[in-house]
């Protein structure tokens, strides 16, 4: 066998093991991720927030589901769902099948623009630039987002789309910051513009997609953390190199995980962060659109993310 034949099969080898190693295999091996945040006043007692985003559930998934109704074992003192729980037209009554030992325990979400419209295909290619349709633009049908909203709300969570709230976790009073689907250009944040509660122990600002705007907005306002998901951590990732795209202007070194923000920060490495910076955690997430059903490198999660004091 010549030399660039041996090579073309070699290719052809490793790209189908990929495949079948990131559609079979790593797409369905979720993480729990465990975080910790040094964003509490002195005093305060560590509290743990579980945060959820991007389930992207299609009711068939079972395994997805009864992974996800097992984190209740975990006695979150709050649970944070940052959106785009679903990618079928019939996928609210199990959202809310999944979610409901999650229910349990109080929580909050916003919602995400695959809550309100069904997938559709779309060329991969697309997400390395703006150029994509998004929401009503891709002729999709809407999804019956109202209801997953009222169920939500019927166990307890708290809806932050476009809300400024306080809420007790553990023992202490948490203001909470929330806005619509930035992706989708709804987020309206002059709504809940202005300065952190003084009297609050901690604000934390939560959206589904982390745009900058978003960001630089909650942060300037006295945000001391800020939760997202959207991104799904790249879900295709080069190994050892990492994303190569985030969905959003949000660059590729925050694409997941824990990191620092501030206003103005543009994308600036954490490393050059102020003392008084904010925390920024961007959940992976634990699906994918059923059109691309793939993960590599890229592992599906959730997260416990404990709040401690600041050191």
């Amino acid at each position: 066998m010549h030399s660039l034949t041996r090579s073309a099969v070699a290719v052809g080898a490793l790209g189908a093991a990929t495949l079948g190693w990131s559609s079979l295999v790593e797409r369905n091996w979720y993480a729990l991720r465990e975080v910790t945040v040094p964003v509490l006043p002195e005093s305060a007692d560590p509290v743990r927030v579980l945060h959820l985003s991007d389930l992207h559930l299609v009711p068939r998934q079972a395994r997805r589901i009864e992974w996800v109704q097992d984190l209740a074992r975990l006695e979150p003192d709050f649970v944070v769902n940052t959106g785009d729980n679903c990618s079928d037209l019939n996928a609210v009554p199990a959202v809310l099948r999944t979610m409901a030992p999650l229910m349990d325990f109080p929580g909050a979400f916003v919602l995400g623009s695959n809550d309100y419209f069904a997938p559709a295909r779309r060329n991969p290619f697309r997400y390395f630039n703006s150029s994509h349709k998004q929401g009503d633009q891709m002729g999709v049908p809407s999804l019956p987002w109202k209801n997953m909203v009222r169920g939500f709300e019927a166990g307890g969570w708290t809806n932050l789309t476009d809300v400024r709230a306080r809420v007790p976790i553990g023992d202490l009073d948490v203001e909470l910051v929330g806005v619509d689907d930035p992706h989708l250009g709804y987020d309206e944040y002059d709504k809940v513009a202005g300065p952190a509660a003084t009297d609050a122990d901690l604000t934390v600002g939560v959206v589904h997609a982390p745009y900058l705007r978003v960001l630089d907005a909650m942060t300037a306002d006295g945000a001391s953390m800020v939760m997202a998901g959207h991104t799904h951590g790249g879900q295709i990732c080069v190994p050892g190199y990492g994303a190569l795209v985030t969905n959003c202007d949000l660059g590729t070194e925050r694409v997941k995980g824990l990191s620092r923000w501030w206003p103005g920060a543009d994308n600036a490495p954490s490393s050059r962060a102020p003392d008084d910076a904010a925390w920024l955690h961007v959940s992976a997430g634990l699906g994918h659109n059923k059109y691309t059903p793939v993960r590599l490198a890229c592992r599906p999660e959730a997260t416990l993310l404990t709040l401690v004091p600041k050191s």
